[in-house]
């Protein structure tokens, strides 16, 4: 049997992950990874930009740096070089993270100087993060199912709202939000999504989110909730200028907000790489994962250079990738060109940005609900009947849902702890880690007297590869092809003996 390194042996076939589609279906399917994605990406800059008194047009140009960046931070991630990039279908955008304390320093520094201060402060945190990538990736061996399971749990859960909030129009301030033209479009859109997944078969049903989008805005048109104004304004092309709003100043205060940020985005696409690793059947290993952060962090120093914000992964694209099953990093590959090509071409991107918030909404539901379920399938392998595991998922799920359940929990506190309390994802991972280390390590002991490694209590190795399923299941794998098609995509019966999938 050849040896494994995390990547195919010479006489296997092409792992999916490295698999190219011919054209049509590579294009497609990265279009569908971008109206995934498209919101997510230009609602930072839509707050943002007015916080620091910039025009209505000056947002515009904002957003599409945005793309522009994202594009350049998913084609790091996807395709790599040297050891930048985890070379997974994973996808970059601006973080949501950095929203709050870019907004502090937006009206602390007044309009003039806030975005230099701003992106002065993001090129410092990208390139703090690149060098402590090696260092934080290490942290794999403390993520064994139990804490992974909870963390992708979270991650599904944490985005439903995001969702919810598309399903109703997604200005709270509008209107017609939460009114039952909304939410009934979102509601068609998502029978539209399972019926199409029901009915269709091979790549029609792998893109029936896309085709759903492209149903749901069509029905939109006479109902009254498609904007066009933004395609009869929008220009042909528009480059990002470097250094657009002026030179980056740096500012120790804005400094260390963004250094903050950029740990919380770490943590978070740490437990989106471990996710995305285990849907794809390609565990994310220590090295998956230093390359992963090199290729967040090189994209978030180099961002500002053109505009742009802190880039982290998108996790809702997870959700895409599992429910299609379409686990090739080319097609990811092919929607970060797409992303440059509407940074690029404003008219392009207002294309997609026709599709109604509602319309998303009501996709999104199916495509966040996805990662959810993904955790919940990674938590049956957590030996949950065992040790104190159910207490630690309990434990960390509950806090994690504070900020979603109660978003005004913690308003008493200061302002630079919100960075990290206001992510469920974060805080119910630092809780998982945590207790697992409380319960399952520190202060046990076998019979024999010796310290306990984790799976002696909780049946869960610690090490990168074994948390992913077992040396040897993984090996059995690599050397059926249909075997290790399968494993990709049902669950095992038996988590002890055989490799996990989603």
């Amino acid at each position: 049997m050849a040896a494994k390194t995390g990547q195919q042996s010479e006489g296997d076939r092409t792992h999916p992950v490295d698999d190219t589609l011919p054209p049509f279906k590579m294009i497609t399917s990265g279009l569908q990874h971008v109206a995934a994605m498209y919101a997510g990406v230009v609602a930072p800059p839509m707050i943002v930009g007015p916080a620091c008194g910039l025009s209505a047009t000056e947002t515009a140009f904002l957003m599409g740096a945005s793309l522009f960046t994202a594009g350049i931070a998913t084609l790091l991630q996807t395709l790599g070089f040297w050891k930048v990039g985890a070379r997974l279908p994973f996808v970059n955008g601006v973080s949501f993270a950095g929203v709050t304390p870019m907004v502090a320093i937006g009206k602390a520094q007044g309009p003039d100087d806030a975005l230099p201060v701003i992106f002065g402060a993001v090129i410092v945190a990208g390139v703090l993060g690149f060098l402590l990538a090696p260092y934080f990736s290490k942290l794999v061996r403390f993520f064994p199912p139990v804490v992974t399971g909870t963390v992708i749990t979270l991650i599904g859960v944490s985005l439903l709202p995001v969702a919810f909030n598309w399903s109703q129009g997604g200005n709270d301030r509008a209107p017609d939000y939460g009114s039952l033209t909304n939410i009934g479009m979102a509601a068609l859109t998502f029978l539209i999504v399972l019926v199409l997944r029901r009915v269709l078969r091979g790549f029609l049903q792998q893109i029936a989110i896309l085709l759903g989008l492209v149903a749901g805005t069509l029905i939109a048109i006479p109902v009254g909730i498609t904007d066009f104004s933004a395609l009869s304004q929008a220009s042909l092309i528009g480059f990002p200028t470097p250094f657009h709003f002026g030179a980056p100043q740096f500012d120790l205060a804005a400094i260390i907000s963004m250094c903050i940020v950029m740990l919380v985005c770490m943590t978070e696409s740490t437990a989106d790489m471990l996710a995305l690793g285990r849907i794809v059947g390609r565990p994310a290993d220590e090295r998956t994962i230093e390359g992963g952060l090199r290729a967040d962090t090189l994209g978030t120093a180099v961002s500002p250079l053109f505009n742009g914000f802190a880039n982290s992964a998108f996790a809702q694209n997870i959700g895409l990738v599992a429910m299609t099953k379409v686990r090739s990093r080319f097609v990811v590959a092919t929607g970060g060109l797409i992303l440059i090509v509407l940074g690029l071409c404003p008219v392009a991107a207002s294309v997609i940005s026709l599709v109604p918030l509602p319309v998303l909404g009501g996709a999104g539901i199916v495509l966040f609900g996805s990662v959810a379920a993904s955790g919940i399938q990674t938590l049956a392998s957590a030996a949950m009947e065992k040790g104190d595991n159910a207490l630690i998922v309990a434990a960390a799920v509950g806090i994690g849902l504070i900020p979603i359940a109660a978003p005004d929990f913690y308003h008493h506190l200061p302002k630079d702890l919100l960075v990290v309390l206001d992510s469920g994802i974060s805080t119910g991972c630092l809780v998982a880690i945590v207790l697992n280390l409380a319960f399952n390590h520190l202060g046990r002991e076998r019979a024999d007297g010796g310290a306990v490694d984790g799976s002696a209590v909780d049946a869960e190795p610690v090490d990168a590869e074994r948390a992913a399923g077992g040396t040897a299941a993984r090996d059995s794998v690599a050397g059926d092809p249909a075997a290790r098609g399968a494993a990709a995509e049902e669950p095992a019966d038996d988590p002890a003996a055989a490799a996990p999938a989603h």
